[in-house]
């Protein structure tokens, strides 16, 4: 009748659901690690502003919604982080560095000479052990410094029979991200250490 409010006819399939950011879970992914990493006791809380800087930075834009700066900001942190003056990083943590390589040829690169999609399979087999690695090591810092984590463990065994199962795909993702969200809410981020600034006095 006119005037009746538009509405789709009955038996109408519901809308596709929003695009996934997966930009935004491949931060996540980089960002709860590092966390955890900033947080080991190597560190005796107070991790270099060098590194803090570049990790806060990201963790800043990340909650803005501006994933691409904040991957970037990643990136310069796991440049810093792969210098020679961190030696001690314990496995798995020592994976979230990044050094910049020297230029060489690709056949060098003893994958060069495989199909594209046999590359980019080996690729996401690699960063998939990574993740389950990262997260399991994760879960384990957090057990040992009274972070509530026991519901992670559920988690963490699907992804890795997900894994086992049927490679990198969604179902071992999707516990993998679950992991990472809740340890980037239960896990405070890392802090400079410093004692804050006392306030000027009053005049009298």
């Amino acid at each position: 009748m006119p005037g009746a409010p538009n509405r789709p006819p009955e038996g109408a399939p519901a809308p596709p659901p929003p695009p996934v950011d997966e930009l935004e879970r491949k931060v996540l992914r980089r960002l709860a690690p590092a966390r955890v990493a900033l947080r080991l006791d190597l560190w005796k809380g107070a991790p270099g502003k060098d590194l803090l800087d570049p990790f806060t930075r990201a963790e800043s834009l990340y909650g803005a919604g501006d994933h691409r700066g904040a991957d970037a900001a990643l990136d310069q942190f796991s440049v810093r982080l792969a210098e020679p003056r961190w030696p001690t990083i314990p496995e798995p943590f020592r994976q979230l560095r990044v050094a910049i390589p020297a230029p060489m040829p690709p056949h060098y690169d003893p994958e060069n000479a495989l199909a594209a999609e046999v590359r980019e399979a080996n690729r996401a087999r690699r960063e998939a052990v990574r993740q389950l690695a990262l997260a399991k090591a994760s879960v384990a810092w957090a057990r040992a410094h009274a972070v509530t984590v026991d519901d992670l463990d559920a988690p963490v065994a699907a992804a890795e029979a997900a894994l086992t199962a049927s490679g990198p795909a969604a179902p071992f993702w999707t516990p993998v991200d679950a992991v990472w969200a809740a340890i980037r809410e239960r896990v405070p981020p890392p802090s400079s250490g410093k004692a804050p600034a006392p306030a000027p006095a009053e005049p009298a």
